[in-house]
């Protein structure tokens, strides 16, 4: 297993590699977002489905958000970040090159993890996806994860704060004020129509 610390993270990173990283839900596969096509080749995941961007803090990502949407965006992260939510939103102009989405939106979440949000503020915001290769249900553990991916470096220590092991809940923003549930996972919104 190849545990890094953050600092070496951002080196990997930066050379284009990815990295694995526990969250409070389930441990990520991250890379910045200019080399998002590592992740599609390492976890064998079909080109079509996107990547989520995260962060550590709201002011990370609030640039990625269009201008329609930002209002309700602030709104639901500040009553719901850090957490297992996860919010489809329409990408502002300017972070269209990024976007591994068809319909320009964009999923961003900052999860409630000390490790990942002490890596982010190191790197800033990472595109990721759940550590597991694509169709297979993935192990929760770094050791487990390790096998999965043996040359991907894991951000360290182990063993890993606790986690859930479930899926963070995913929302898309419709219009202002109208948000659609597209994934039940531990967060329950209530502002959802």
């Amino acid at each position: 297993m190849n545990l890094i610390n953050c600092k070496l993270a951002l080196k990997t990173l930066k050379s284009g590699l990815p990295i694995i990283f526990p969250t409070d839900t389930l441990p990520a596969i991250g890379c910045l977002p200019k080399f998002s096509k590592t992740i599609y080749e390492f976890k064998k995941r079909d080109r079509n489905k996107p990547l989520i961007l995260m962060g550590s803090e709201q002011k990370q990502l609030i640039d990625y958000v269009h201008e329609s949407a930002k209002e309700d965006f602030e709104n639901i992260a500040s009553k719901y970040w850090p957490g297992a939510l996860t919010m489809i939103i329409p990408s502002s102009e300017q972070q269209t090159p990024i976007l591994t989405s068809k319909d320009l939106t964009l999923g961003l979440r900052i999860p409630n993890s000390y490790m990942a949000q002490s890596l982010m503020k190191e790197t800033g915001p990472l595109l990721t996806s759940s550590a597991n290769i694509s169709g297979f249900k993935g192990s929760i553990t770094a050791e487990g994860i390790s096998i999965d991916f043996p040359s991907v470096e894991i951000l360290g220590p182990i063993p890993w704060e606790k986690r859930s092991g479930k899926a963070s809940t995913i929302i898309s923003w419709k219009k202002s004020g109208e948000w659609m549930l597209i994934r039940k996972g531990e967060v329950l919104v209530r502002e959802l129509h």
